[in-house]
């Protein structure tokens, strides 16, 4: 991804741009899901759905449901979704009806009625908007993250990438302590004036040789390890969206692609040991109790500045924020641009306050799944809901909340939108059923919510929408043109 968006920044201005792969250190390639911001990387690149998601087996994401994180009537499930300019017509009444619940008013204010994607999801369709439908739609997409990988790699070489295949041995640093070459182990040298860091957790350049130090997030981020296996698909089929079940001790992603089903178990290794992990997961999926399964390490946290000398770190050498929110991929797209552009003014440290600001948004709204969730029934759902080791700035959204004040103002007070738009905290805080207990409820002599007119305005919109199995077969024949 970086080597793509460098060449077509910087590529017709004499730059070179190499790209250095080793065959003897793989990639962790369990990261199916992403985020809109991935749709719009391949849009730039001007790399049409057709060329690529037949390839890499991808399918359609319109958001995520979660299951079982809450035991609150009606809320065992929810869904977060993508945005779309639809949602503006019932959202103001989805804010409005969570406030007055939360002030003790008998209204219906589960989120899922009152969001388009939500329900394209629930019925089996994709997020693709037809061109009778006036309203652009966000989406995402699942796909085999090794397949992309290559995809992309041949991509940058056809537009100008020098590609070499070595196993990096040595970094050598000059008298400034600047980067100044790699060694590979047969010997070969490289050097650049500028490094890109995309060796995983190993951090090669800026932890290894840079020496800069990693904050940990391992004091609210629970999470650990995982353990993975795929599955075969359900029998009906791939449906747009990220499942995610609440387990003993974290939990389990199921996403579809074309060929198979991904499936995960995030855990914390302080509550579970791996054996335990991955009984649990292969229950979950239902699969025989000696299938083959993968077991991961995972460093929650982020490098204490992306940018240090003439080295930029990206991925996972930049840092981690488990996938709950599928935001992986999101960051490199944010760091690579936001570097790109901070690079030709010289302002090193505004990009790195920023890209720093960023990872600890996206922390502050993963926390917040666990610290409101409700559940109690295990160690690990007494300790993480208990967790008070929270940002002033998390805690002041949880505050506006359960105190019943302006949930959306708030967020746009702190700023904090670009990572999370007031949107998804209150689906959210809404949708775990964060409210008064029904028996404390009052009903209001006439509600400003009707539900039935929501639920018929977001219906007749979702109708438009293909199946998402149409949609599919649809990009296969046009890939096959």
């Amino acid at each position: 991804m970086a080597a793509n968006l460098l060449q077509k920044r910087w590529g017709e201005r004499g730059t070179r741009v190499t790209l250095i792969e080793s065959r003897d250190i793989g990639i962790i390639g369990v990261g199916e899901g992403s985020t809109p911001q991935l749709k719009a990387f391949f849009d730039e690149l001007g790399i049409a759905e057709s060329e690529w998601m037949g390839r890499c087996n991808a399918t359609y994401k319109a958001g995520i449901e979660f299951v079982g994180w809450s035991d609150q009537p009606g809320h065992e499930r929810y869904f977060h979704p993508f945005p779309t300019a639809v949602d503006p017509f019932t959202e103001a009444t989805f804010f409005t009806a969570t406030r007055l619940r939360r002030g003790g008013a008998d209204v219906a204010a589960h989120p899922d009625p009152f969001y388009l994607a939500a329900r394209i999801a629930r019925d089996g369709r994709a997020p693709l908007a037809p061109a009778n439908f006036p309203f652009p739609v966000g989406y995402g997409y699942h796909f085999d993250a090794y397949l992309v990988g290559a995809t992309l790699r041949d991509v940058a070489v056809g537009r100008g990438v020098a590609h070499e295949t070595a196993t990096i041995a040595d970094v050598r640093l000059d008298d400034k302590g600047d980067i100044a070459e790699l060694q590979a182990d047969d010997g070969r040298i490289f050097s650049a004036d500028l490094y890109i860091d995309a060796s995983g957790f190993r951090a090669t350049l800026i932890e290894g040789a840079l020496k800069e130090p990693h904050r940990s997030f391992s004091d609210n981020l629970f999470n650990d390890r995982a353990v993975v296996t795929p599955t075969a698909l359900p029998a009906d089929g791939a449906r747009a969206m990220t499942t995610a079940t609440a387990a003993s001790a974290g939990w389990i992603w199921h996403i579809p692609l074309t060929s198979r089903a991904g499936n995960g178990y995030v855990y914390s290794s302080r509550y579970l040991d791996p054996e335990d992990a991955a009984a649990e997961l292969r229950a979950h999926v239902g699969a025989e109790p000696d299938a083959e399964v993968r077991h991961l390490s995972m460093k929650c946290g982020r490098i204490e500045r992306s940018w240090v000398r003439n080295c930029l770190a990206v991925g996972l050498a930049q840092g981690f924020l488990e996938p709950l929110e599928a935001t992986a991929l999101h960051i490199v797209l944010a760091t690579v641009k936001g570097f790109t552009d901070a690079y030709e003014r010289g302002d090193r440290d505004g990009f790195n306050a920023a890209i720093a600001r960023r990872y600890e948004g996206i922390r502050d709204y993963i926390v917040c799944h666990y610290r409101t969730a409700q559940r109690r029934d295990t160690d690990y759902w007494r300790d993480v809901t208990a967790n008070d080791r929270l940002s002033d700035s998390l805690k002041r959204v949880i505050t506006a909340w359960f105190s019943g004040e302006d949930v959306e103002q708030e967020v746009l007070s702190q700023g904090i939108e670009g990572y999370y738009p007031p949107m998804s905290w209150h689906v959210m805080l809404a949708g775990y059923g964060n409210y008064p207990a029904a028996s404390r409820l009052r009903p209001l002599p006439a509600s400003p919510v009707d539900l039935a007119e929501v639920e018929r305005f977001v219906g007749g919109c979702a109708s438009n929408f293909p199946t998402h199995q149409a949609a599919l077969a649809r990009l296969a024949e046009a890939e096959a043109a």
